[in-house]
């Protein structure tokens, strides 16, 4: 059922606000992974805990992992022998239905996928080819998508991969996550276009290596898994960059000033790239031991940018070019069309009905502010596009938020920590 629509709330002045950040998404389920496959209990500190993360959990409970809460909000993971026979619901979760048949094709029996209807149209064909290639029988009746089923043995032979990645980094990371148990590890090799999000790649590789888990990245596109154990993790999950880029943006449609407390100082999370675009549009952007402080300077600059490695921040960006002074070019993003919504379709047509000119390109979109009015800004069952039209309610009143519980998927609480943030005008330094 979709959720109530939701006014966005137009900002009164300058916001100046400390915003405290959920954990990542992305490290809490590559996490949740590599503990189910571990040799000891793992405690998962400060997790983030959406509807995607909780899809995890729950598709680990169903391959008979314990998942268990503890203390204020942690996660104790124990590990099992993985057993089939149960149904994984994927929601819209990339990560879920990318990550988990690996793990299924170790379990002592079939697991059936599926998820929400727009997860069907997700692609998954290169994960499920590779699949077969290293062994594991896979049914999908020819879809090469959902629903699918993972007919486990207890054992997943391994071996070299070719694949074509370029839809989704998540192929890659789906099979690495779990290669350390294959009996001959993985070799996967990337053969087509340019890959996105490298560096969620890397965030996979160093969340392995930090389970002791041997990973040759020396050749380009090409990764090796060694067999191995997989030790146990005690971990604090890092805040969730790609979450802070709407509240960051807040700053700079408001002339205001935004504390982003325990931003790393070293990340793989592509979302640390939103520093170098909020700086190119025009912010003044400091980075210390305290975290992260964006100030607005009362204008938004056009930009010329490349989002390849860091797409998510797509919306938000998209966002800030209807409201900037002049135009500007979103590049290297194609392979957003195939998320949770074609998310250069939705921008162009959003956006458009807002007043915006807006084109659609081979890899991205060319946005031209013009004078924006309020109307209902539909999301696709997609966060992003919520967060997105949060930044455009700010500067426009009227905006109306469609489905605002879409956003749950990654960050349940984002309407109250937007109000707290428009309301409680808490300094930076506070």
């Amino acid at each position: 059922m979709p959720s109530p629509d939701w006014a966005a709330p137009t900002a009164d002045g300058p916001v100046h606000a400390r915003v405290v950040l959920p954990g990542s998404k992305s490290l809490t389920n590559r996490y949740l992974v590599l503990s189910a496959l571990a040799g000891d209990v793992s405690r998962l500190r400060a997790p983030l805990r959406s509807r995607d993360t909780l899809l995890m959990a729950d598709a680990l409970r169903t391959l008979g992992v314990g998942v268990d809460d503890v203390d204020d909000g942690d996660w104790l993971v124990t590990p099992a022998p993985l057993t089939g026979g149960g149904r994984v619901d994927c929601g819209l979760a990339g990560n879920v239905m990318r990550f988990v048949p690996p793990l299924a094709g170790l379990a002592t029996g079939p697991t059936r996928f599926d998820g929400d209807e727009g997860a069907r149209r997700r692609p998954m064909a290169p994960v499920l080819e590779a699949l077969r290639t290293l062994g594991v029988e896979v049914d999908d009746a020819g879809r090469g998508g959902l629903p699918f089923t993972v007919h486990g043995t207890g054992r997943v032979r391994g071996g070299t991969v070719t694949m074509d990645a370029s839809a989704s980094s998540q192929f890659v990371s789906g099979l690495l996550l779990s290669a350390a148990r294959f009996d001959d590890g993985v070799t996967v090799r990337h053969d087509g276009k340019a890959l996105p999000s490298l560096p969620h790649i890397e965030m996979t590789v160093e969340t392995l290596r930090d389970a002791g888990v041997v990973v040759d990245d020396a050749d380009v596109h090409t990764w090796r898994v060694e067999p191995s154990e997989v030790n146990a993790l005690d971990v604090q999950v890092e805040p969730d960059l790609s979450n802070a880029a709407q509240f960051l943006a807040a700053a700079l449609v408001t002339g205001g000033s935004v504390h982003v407390p325990g931003w790393p100082q070293y990340t793989t999370q592509g979302g640390d790239f939103v520093r170098e675009v909020l700086d190119m549009m025009g912010a003044e952007v400091v980075l210390d031991r305290s975290g992260l402080t964006v100030t607005g300077a009362g204008g938004i600059l056009g930009v010329d940018v490349d989002l390849h490695d860091s797409s998510e921040l797509t919306p938000v960006v998209a966002a800030l070019a209807a409201l900037a002074e002049g135009p500007s070019i979103i590049r290297g993003v194609a392979h957003v069309r195939g998320h949770e919504t074609d998310r250069l379709a939705a921008l162009s047509t959003e956006l458009g009905a807002l007043g915006a000119e807006v084109e659609e390109t081979d890899d991205g979109l060319r946005v031209s502010p013009r004078p924006l009015r309020g109307k209902v800004f539909h999301t696709y069952h997609d966060h992003r596009m919520v967060m997105a039209a949060a930044v455009l309610g700010l500067a426009v009143p009227g905006v109306v938020v469609e489905d605002v519980g879409t956003v749950a998927k990654t960050m349940p609480e984002f309407t109250t920590l937007w109000d707290r943030m428009l309301h409680e005008r808490v300094t930076a330094d506070a």
